[in-house]
């Protein structure tokens, strides 16, 4: 199975804050903010894998900060690392300046994906060949995020952490 780019799997999606969507301060719900991100990220590891996929995990959301009703917000995933059938996709949230058009990076979540079958088994995905530094960076750190989501699980033993414990002992 040939590696794939980060950039074939990129969705951007763009859409308006409607004040059906806002708390009490007029601001995005976490709930809808955290629904759009996992739409995209979807979109992302479907692109990648061209597989049914579903998300395994929720691995790390930042509420940075709060988005007004009326913003323009872009959601931007892409995988970031791909494993055996599961794969790590990374989605930066941004505003737009209603006057000067200019882009603040507000929010930014990672999540993990896994590509099924139509019975819901696990297959395997083509690897991620990461190009750009901030690719590279985010390449090299999911193995480290997915061996302690592992261990926050219960389904790794610390000790058989390897990435993790590189980061501690040396």
């Amino acid at each position: 199975m040939k590696a794939k780019f980060p950039r074939e799997s990129l969705t951007v999606l763009t859409d308006l804050v409607l004040p059906g969507e806002t708390n009490y301060l007029d601001n995005l719900f976490g709930g809808e903010l955290l629904a759009r991100m996992d739409r995209a990220c979807s979109i992302a590891a479907r692109r990648h894998s061209r597989r049914i996929v579903v998300t395994a995990s929720v691995n790390h959301v930042a509420f940075t900060k709060s988005i007004p009703v009326g913003s323009v917000v872009t959601l931007e995933a892409k995988v970031s690392r791909a494993f055996k059938s599961s794969m790590e996709v990374f989605v930066d949230v941004w505003i737009e300046d209603r006057q000067s058009g200019e882009k603040t990076k507000v929010n930014e979540g990672i999540y993990t994906f896994v590509a099924v079958d139509e019975t819901g088994k696990p297959v395997p995905i083509p690897q991620i060949e990461p190009e750009t530094d901030l690719e590279k960076k985010r390449f090299e750190g999911a193995l480290r995020r997915k061996q302690l989501s592992l261990v926050l699980a219960g389904k790794m033993n610390p000790n058989e952490a390897t990435e993790l414990k590189a980061l501690f002992i040396g």
